[in-house]
Formats: structure tokens, sequence, C-alpha cells
């Protein structure tokens, strides 16, 4: 599996929207994010077609296929960031040129529904993609050092580095009011202790479950997985889908779970019931409430890289090494 280099102060980041427009974005959040970027010694710019808006708040499949290739083979663009999620990153993955991005690989981090895409190349180009904040996610104020302070580590260090959990977290629409937002102390459950070692792939549950039965889904077998899920899932429904991976996978060697959103009612009750059912998880370590997809801060992960996962004693820790 390959790494791309690291990004560095000076490099050029390009913005593109695989799946919402940007045109959904504020005028004013974009600004901030683009300045907060700046401000980490990157150039931004945007694709051309990021703010074109169809009926489903996206823009045409050809339109978003000619912003990522051409960020990809761009010589001067150093990394990408996706605008947003949505609903549709899957429907350009039969028209990427495979090819052409594995011989230009470049960091490309995004979540939610990126994790269609960045599983996609991942699995066709043999590199390591990431689940990290969108473009968007850099307006945020409150909770932004923690943030942005992982994705230095995962994609600008090059070095191995402690996964380490929040000092805390907040599930707000701080989108809508930067200033008025709830915090709450962290702390990562573990369901089952344990040591492992290996290749991580995840993100987006029910998303990655839509590469299943596709030439775009990662092998997972003995892999490591990360999950997580948005506030329109409920209890029944990740039961449902992580039940579905894990009979695709046959057999992991470790599960990490993302926090849930309070709009998915999920509580430690369900959550344990869930992995109660699947003999599998009784034999490795799981742990839960990790600070990856849909509440903040938005910590960053390698899709296909290299990590250490140990659960001792009630302690937790996850290492990067690639």
């Amino acid at each position: 599996m390959r790494t791309p280099s690291p990004l560095k102060k000076g490099d050029h980041l390009r913005v593109i929207a695989p799946s919402r427009s940007a045109s959904i974005l504020s005028e004013e959040g974009i600004l901030q994010a683009k300045k907060r970027l700046e401000t980490l010694g990157f150039t931004v710019s945007f694709g051309k077609h990021v703010f074109e808006c169809d009926l489903h708040s996206s823009s045409s499949i050809e339109h978003r296929i000619s912003d990522l290739h051409e960020a990809f083979s761009h010589g001067e663009v150093n990394g990408i960031l996706t605008a947003i999620g949505g609903f549709n990153c899957n429907e350009l993955l039969p028209y990427i040129n495979y090819d052409l991005i594995h011989q230009h690989p470049k960091v490309l981090c995004g979540y939610s529904d990126i994790t269609a895409l960045a599983n996609a190349i991942t699995a066709k180009c043999d590199m390591v993609t990431y689940s990290g904040p969108h473009f968007s996610s850099f307006q945020m104020e409150q909770g932004q050092e923690e943030q942005t302070a992982m994705f230095q580590a995962c994609v600008m260090s090059g070095e191995p580095f402690d996964f380490i959990p929040s000092t805390k977290w907040s599930d707000d629409a701080w989108f809508l009011d930067q200033a008025n937002r709830q915090f709450h102390p962290t702390q990562w459950g573990i369901y089952q202790e344990g040591t492992a070692e290996g290749t991580l792939y995840g993100g987006n549950l029910c998303t990655l479950n839509l590469l299943q039965g596709t030439s775009y889904m990662p092998n997972i077998k003995d892999a490591i997985l990360f999950v997580e899920d948005d506030d329109l899932v409920f209890p029944e429904t990740f039961a449902r889908d992580l039940t579905s991976l894990l009979q695709h996978a046959e057999s992991i060697k470790g599960l990490i779970i993302g926090r849930f959103q309070k709009k998915s009612h999920m509580t430690e009750e369900h959550l344990r019931f869930i992995l109660d059912k699947h003999p599998m998880l009784k034999h490795i370590p799981v742990i839960y409430g990790v600070d990856i997809g849909h509440t903040q801060p938005v910590f960053t992960l390698p899709i296909g890289g290299n990590v250490q996962l140990s659960c001792q004693n009630g302690d937790v820790k996850l290492w990067i090494y690639s």
C-alpha cells in the first residue's frame, strides 16, 4: 500500500465537491475555512465546478469527475479536500480514471459520503486515503485546535503518532451558531479488551456497505475496521448495517466505532446489546465513542494505513504508523 507524500507548509490544496455542492456553504464559512487553511501555510484553490448546484444540491457526474481528475493530474496541486459530504458520491466510481490517480498519488481527505470515493481509490489504486475533515470542517471555531492537530499528525508529519481522545466533544449545529456550543467530556468506551495490529479500513458504515459486491470494495478480511454513522441512523439500522459488514469481512482483527449523534438515540445499553450478537467480537479489541464521524471534533484516520490497537486494564492505545 502506497502512502502519498505528506503535506507541508507551502503546499497547494484543491477543494472539490464529489458529493454535495459547495454552494450549500455560506460565503462567510468558505472564507473562514480558507483563511484557517492559509494560516496553516497552505494555498487553497477550488475546482471549476464546485459551486454548481442541481436539483439534488450536487452537479453532473461529468463535471464532478472532471474536477477530480484535474485535481490529481495538476502538477501544482499537492493535496485534495472535499467540500462536504452528501448522498451521491458513489455515482462517480465507474467513471474514474484510476490509472491516472495511481500515477499521481496525493492526499485525499473527507468523511461521511466521501467514504465511497476514498475506499474505492484505496482499493483500485493501492493507495492510502484519509477519513477526516472536509474543507468545510475548517470553518469551525471551538474544537478546531484538536481537530487540526490530529489532521496535521496524520497527513503532514509522515511519522507514527498516538491517536488520542479529544478533551471535549459536541454534537451542535455549529455551522449555524458558532458562539453557543455545548461540550461534553470525552471518554472512549471499551467493549472487549485485547491487542491487534493490521491494516485499517472503514468510514461511514452505511456508505461503505454500498460498495459490497463491487470491485470498489477493499479486501477487509482480517483488517482493523472503523465505522461511524450520522443522525439518520437508529439502533436497529446500525445493527443491520454492522451485521452486513461483519458478514462480508468474515473475520476482523479489531473494531473502532465512532461516537453516535444524539438524534440516533443510541445508548450504551443498545450498543452493547448489538455487539453481544457477534461471537467474533468476543476475542478482539473493540472500542466505541471514538472521535470520528459526525460529532465534533472530527479526527483523521488513514484508510489502508497500518495501526496497532491495544485495550488493556481499561486503557486504550491506538498507534498510527502508516
